[in-house]
């Protein structure tokens, strides 16, 4: 027998198939790294137009904090305006373009909007934009700011920062941060302690605890007090102004204002008003009867207004009952420069609304005295607003009579639905406990501070931080 050799066409075979495989991972491992490259260029392009535009809009904050009303980067003339972004050590890498838009009511700036869009030079299909508002922050950023001690109870659920400058209780389900300026205060009876007790800047029975702090800055209250003489000066020449038709400060006098949810808003002349006996929201002693002048029994005939297009804001020189629908932004003031030792009020006598929850409505109602819901106020309450009481609480009497029987029409009240803020010199109280049976005032409290407001306010609405800041940032 012969020997046995390889065949040549085999062994060529076999490199052919060898090679065909080798050529093939070769060019796909080839591609992959290509688009890889190609992948992490792309990328790296992007992230550098992240970081232009995210310049652009620290350059006009620098900007500003040096030209605070220049919205025409230096130039007099309109945007958009494109800056070269240069790299010390590489040179021009890109630019940043920058459109500029100032929000105003009553010839006053109250925010700009800025939107920066990043350009990588090697890339431009590779550009990234970023919108930013720069204004004050206010005190629409909080559900509640509170200058005294307070007790949240167990049916409170508040949606949205908690402040208080005194001591919390908190019972309630808070599901945002709870903040206190007291390291530790003394718990009283009015609190529900008994004996009292010294306890920590922040305590109770409520959930979420990881989210309260203490001891923290204060809210200044002087400093977010509102400037009434400057606010009476542009009612009285862009907005609106009502003067005080009881130079006494009769409690049988003021204004009842009506927003009627088509731009304009109903006034009626309070002549009288009931005298209600009543307990006030700060005397939880609940032994000081006093007569409550809320409700009212004449009214003159109604004169309905527009509001003005370009300054939402309605001056009364005298206490105001408040209701309606708002569509649009207005702040609402009710103070007295002109006799002192008086403080105007506001009363919620009925629910307080939005049209529509997209940030076109807003309001705010400052008054220089308490903010107080009405005996005669709906059984279920809903509340759209900022709600400033300046010196005095915000809040709702218990109506009773000595012999700690309730009238039954006023007490008690079911649901108080607020969706805004609430600002109060003095403790806030919408429920009793333990009066009228097992509670007087609104059984359910539900809170929870706006998003749309935080960031775009009625115009005067006060700051909680002289220094401009950007309050809202988002990409596209």
């Amino acid at each position: 027998m012969g020997s046995m050799r390889p065949r040549r066409g085999y062994l060529m075979l076999l490199a052919l198939v060898f090679g065909s495989v080798f050529l093939t991972v070769l060019g796909a491992l080839s591609s992959f790294v290509l688009t890889e490259n190609r992948v992490q260029t792309v990328d790296t392009s992007s992230d550098r137009g992240f970081a232009l535009a995210e310049a652009g809009l620290e350059y006009y904050r620098w900007f500003l904090a040096h030209y605070p009303t220049d919205l025409t980067n230096g130039t007099g003339a309109s945007g958009p305006y494109t800056v070269p972004y240069e790299d010390p050590e590489g040179g021009v890498t890109g630019s940043f373009t920058l459109d500029i838009d100032g929000n105003q009511s009553c010839g006053q700036i109250t925010s700009i909007d800025i939107e920066s869009t990043g350009t990588p030079e090697e890339n431009a299909n590779a550009a990234r934009t970023l919108t930013a508002r720069y204004a004050r922050p206010t005190v629409a950023l909080y559900s509640y700011i509170i200058n005294g001690t307070v007790w949240a109870g167990p049916d409170r659920v508040i949606n949205g920062p908690y402040h208080s400058n005194g001591g919390i209780r908190m019972d309630g389900t808070a599901n945002a941060p709870v903040t206190s300026s007291l390291s530790s205060w003394l718990c009283t009876a009015t609190f529900g302690c008994s004996p009292n007790s010294t306890r920590a800047g922040v305590w109770g029975d409520g959930p979420n605890q990881t989210l309260w702090s203490y001891p923290t800055p204060q809210v200044d209250f002087a400093a977010i007090a509102a400037n009434f003489g400057a606010l009476k000066a542009t009612a009285q020449a862009s907005g609106r102004y009502f003067p005080s038709r009881s130079p006494n400060n009769s409690l049988a006098a003021g204004y009842r204002v009506t927003f009627n949810g088509n731009g304009t808003y109903t006034v009626r002349a309070v002549t009288d008003t009931y005298s209600t006996l009543s307990i006030p929201i700060n005397d939880p002693s609940e032994t000081s009867e006093k007569n409550d002048y809320t409700r009212i029994r004449s009214q003159s005939s109604a004169s309905t207004y527009t509001l003005p297009a370009n300054c939402g804001l309605l001056y009364f020189e005298d206490d105001v009952w408040l209701e309606g629908t708002i569509d649009t932004k207005v702040t609402l003031v009710a103070a007295n420069i002109v006799n002192s030792g008086v403080a105007p009020r506001i009363i919620l006598r009925d629910d307080v609304t939005y049209t529509t929850q997209d940030g076109t409505a807003g309001l705010t109602a400052i008054a220089e005295g308490d903010v107080l819901i009405g005996p005669d106020s709906p059984y279920n309450m809903t509340l759209n607003g900022i709600f400033i009481a300046q010196t005095g609480a915000f809040g709702r009497n218990l109506y009773r009579n000595v012999n700690n029987s309730c009238y039954s029409s006023y007490e008690p009240r079911g649901t108080l639905t607020i969706l805004g803020t609430t600002v109060s010199n003095k403790r806030t109280g919408t429920q009793w406990q333990n009066a009228c049976g097992d509670y007087g005032g609104y059984e359910h409290r539900i809170d929870s501070y706006d998003r749309n407001l935080a960031t775009d306010p009625p115009p005067f609405t006060p700051a909680v931080s002289p220094t401009y800041q950007f309050v809202d940032w988002r990409e596209g």
